[in-house]
């Protein structure tokens, strides 16, 4: 309505007369969010297509921030509702930095370098959000790559872990295997003397061996009970060997079995724990080895941080327009008349100060007078009885020192205030 009443008034048409008439809605929204004077836009036709193109820049770097902050927390936490609260508070916050970051830059009345020196922290502050929101977008474009390199930096991990463990395991199980070795050949040493005794009293027996004549009971049963004694003699310690051999056999079942269920409680806590930072590593190993990957991240990321640095370079390089103009005449307009208001009141407040010493000094000078004129009165009183031969030390009266001292004490006043 105010850009119709401003072209009847003038009779000139704008670029926006010949457009389709847009809903005061489509671009006030626009406007809230590049930071601009809404009711001192609206004056100016000419300059809203520019402001709305402005608030949608930084429209585009909330969906980002929310994006890139959602996917990250989805990552981590694993709730959707999370991500996307999280995201939602996350992108309002980047968004209303944006805005304020542009809503304080000034056009008008600020030279060149001026608005660059201005500009410096504020592009520094967008590549550092820039930065923080490109990273989580780069693991979202390439996620299929950073699974399948997820999965081998975990087999990697796993198997490094099954060498410590076997590191870890080697000690117990060197000296389990020992001492089953020392076992084992103690009771394999014991078997065979049996054995060879049993062959003695057999051979003997059957006449293939010992005497070589078959059918001598005395030596054949000489040598069965040679055998049957050393058999009666061993056959305890055969029984303690054995169960001590069982022994060593389950330490090292029992070893196996932890150092498989360490192996297995690692390998399933790795897949269950990959999170942001692993697929960051991922990402970051791909890049090194990929020349392909490296450059895409780069220029995504650089993408993503012109578009955040896009509302404070646009608003840099932007013309100064007649929007600019009438905004900063009406805030010097508001400063100068908050100055004249700070220093009329100040005049007031010392012109106010100024009467009341004036009128201090005035009843200063009116107490000094009425005491001069008492002190003398009193004193040619005292003189008229001294002549007259009347007159007492007790009619003594106190001087104008004692009494100025004491209309000082009361009053709670010093020199200054007299004088």
């Amino acid at each position: 309505m105010a850009a119709d009443n401003h072209q009847q008034e003038t009779g000139l048409y704008t670029y926006d007369s010949f457009g389709e008439k847009r809903k005061p809605s489509d671009t006030r929204f626009l406007w809230w969010c590049a930071g601009a004077h809404q009711q001192l836009l609206k004056e100016y036709p000419s300059e809203h297509s520019k402001y709305s193109g402005l608030g949608g820049v930084i429209l585009a770097t909330f969906v980002l921030a929310a994006l890139s902050a959602g996917y990250a927390m989805y990552t981590v936490f694993g709730d959707p509702l999370i991500a996307i609260a999280f995201a939602l508070v996350w992108g309002l916050i980047i968004f209303n930095f944006d805005r304020f970051l542009v809503s304080t830059m000034r056009k008008y009345g600020v030279s060149k370098r001026k608005q660059l020196w201005m500009a410096i922290p504020r592009i520094a502050l967008a590549l550092l959000i820039g930065l923080t929101i490109a990273r989580p977008l780069e693991m979202k474009i390439f996620e299929k790559e950073i699974e399948t390199r997820v999965v081998e930096n975990i087999h990697k991990k796993i198997q490094l872990n099954d060498s410590l463990l076997k590191i870890e395991n080697a000690a117990l199980s060197q000296t389990a295997n020992s001492e089953r070795d020392r076992l084992t050949q103690r009771k394999r040493a014991i078997e065979d003397t049996l054995h060879n005794l049993q062959q003695a009293y057999v051979a003997e027996a059957d006449g293939t061996g010992g005497s070589g004549q078959r059918g001598i009971e005395d030596l054949t049963r000489l040598k069965m009970n040679a055998y049957q004694e050393a058999l009666r003699q061993f056959r305890p310690e055969l029984g303690l060997l054995a169960s001590a051999i069982g022994q060593q056999d389950s330490i090292l079942n029992d070893a196996m079995a932890g150092l498989e269920a360490k192996r297995k409680a690692y390998e399933k806590t790795a897949l269950a724990n990959v999170g942001f930072l692993e697929r960051n590593k991922a990402l970051s190993d791909l890049s090194q080895e990929e020349s392909s990957v490296f450059w895409s991240s780069l220029l995504i990321s650089l993408l993503i941080i012109l578009i955040e640095t896009g509302p404070i370079l646009s608003k840099l390089i932007m013309p100064v327009g007649p929007y600019d103009i009438a905004l900063a005449r009406e805030e010097l307009t508001n400063m100068a008349a908050s100055e004249n208001d700070m220093r009329r009141d100040k005049e007031s407040s010392y012109e106010k100060k100024k009467v009341f010493f004036e009128k201090q000094k005035e009843m200063s000078e009116q107490l000094v007078h009425k005491l001069s004129s008492l002190q003398e009165k009193h004193i040619n009183e005292e003189l008229e009885k001294w002549e007259r031969g009347e007159w007492h030390p007790k009619d003594h009266r106190a001087s104008m020192d004692e009494v100025m001292r004491k209309i000082k004490q009361q009053y709670n006043l010093n020199d200054k205030d007299l004088l």
